[in-house]
């Protein structure tokens, strides 16, 4: 899902003018100062979530003060002249020319081994599809179509289509979409078909990244409690390292943040301070500081000494220290001595 730095993209703050104002909302403000079907050709580059969040800037633009207005525009000058003028037409003017140079068929190989890739109109297509109309292509769909449908939506979506699913093809649908890395171009095509009639015009593409156990975590993070723990459970049946693998995503080391202050302290007085050294020794300053403060004077100075002796660590050695970390925290939240903020009204 998009942010406000993408979503400004061209509308960063301006350094050295104005106070800057949050990128989205000086996104809306030009967007409102625009002819309106220039406003609306700047919208269809965008995916749905960056529209739906200016859209609900725009309505608050419509009440902006004249230093917003000069603000927005201040930080668009600034970042507009660090665009460079190759930027602009960059694909057409480089197919054109390669087309010129080998020929239309081994331009197009070349290109499609070099280009970035671009997500199918068919899968666009599902981003801006209702949670009933997804559910249904889920529930009447082969699971793996029904996988690949659920990889591309953003998460609290995808959560919410699967939720009225049966028990055994939702466990299904996860298990398929964790397994997933790349999909090729006849699986898409096969998408194509099951969409056209919904007037989605195909495309050919190479096949693309997506899916897996990190994808498939942040929409588990957003089910209700009672229907995430089923199918880790359902999964674990099926393939325990594939859904150990979906746990550890769901929550990882840098989601320490959300804990409040006192759960932090809980977890971290049963972490061996020398694993907490190599753990925190490959995060920042400010996730240092967190976790340092719930801690005794005595013991957070033991650490920093700890840390400051430490030279080269190894990356594989940081990972395994904070795997063992939210090993426990994970424990700790099961056996209730922690809660962590999960989907929906509930808790995991």
């Amino acid at each position: 899902m998009a942010d406000d730095t993408d979503v400004a993209g061209e509308i960063a703050p301006a350094v050295g003018l104005r106070p800057a104002i949050e990128g989205s909302a000086a996104a809306a403000i030009l967007l409102m100062l625009l002819e309106e079907g220039d406003a609306a050709t700047i919208l269809k580059h965008l995916d749905p979530d960056e529209v739906r969040l200016l859209a609900k800037g725009m309505f608050d633009a419509a009440n902006a003060s004249e230093t917003q207005i000069e603000q927005a525009l201040d930080q668009f000058v600034v970042r507009s002249r660090d665009v460079s003028a190759l930027a602009i037409g960059a694909e057409t003017r480089i197919r054109t020319v390669i087309n010129q140079a080998v020929g239309n068929v081994r331009a197009d190989n070349i290109l499609a081994a070099v280009a970035p890739q671009s997500s199918a109109a068919s899968l666009e297509m599902l981003r801006w599809m209702d949670v009933e109309a997804i559910s249904a292509l889920l529930a009447s769909e082969h699971p793996q179509v029904g996988a690949l449908i659920l990889s591309v939506l953003i998460p609290d979506v995808a959560a919410r289509a699967i939720e009225t699913l049966d028990e055994v093809l939702q466990a299904d649908l996860v298990l398929r979409a964790a397994q997933l890395t790349t999909v090729p171009a006849a699986a898409i095509e096969d998408l194509e078909s099951v969409l056209a009639s919904a007037n989605v015009g195909g495309q050919r593409v190479a096949k693309q990244p997506i899916g897996g156990p990190s994808d498939v975590a942040k929409i588990m993070k957003k089910m209700p409690k009672s229907l995430s723990e089923r199918t880790i459970r359902a999964l674990k049946k099926q393939d325990k390292l594939l859904a150990q693998a979906i746990e550890e995503e769901m929550f990882i080391f840098e989601n320490l943040r959300e804990l409040d202050k006192k759960s932090i302290g809980t977890v971290l007085r049963s972490v061996d301070a020398a694993i907490l050294a190599v753990a925190l020794k490959g995060t920042d300053a400010d996730m240092v500081d967190l976790c340092l403060s719930t801690m005794s004077q005595r013991a957070s100075e033991t650490i920093r000494d700890e840390m400051a002796e430490m030279t080269m660590v190894k990356r594989t050695d940081v990972d395994e220290a904070q795997k063992s970390i939210m090993q426990i925290v994970r424990q700790m939240a099961a056996s209730g001595e922690i809660m962590l903020a999960g989907g929906g009204d509930d808790y995991v």
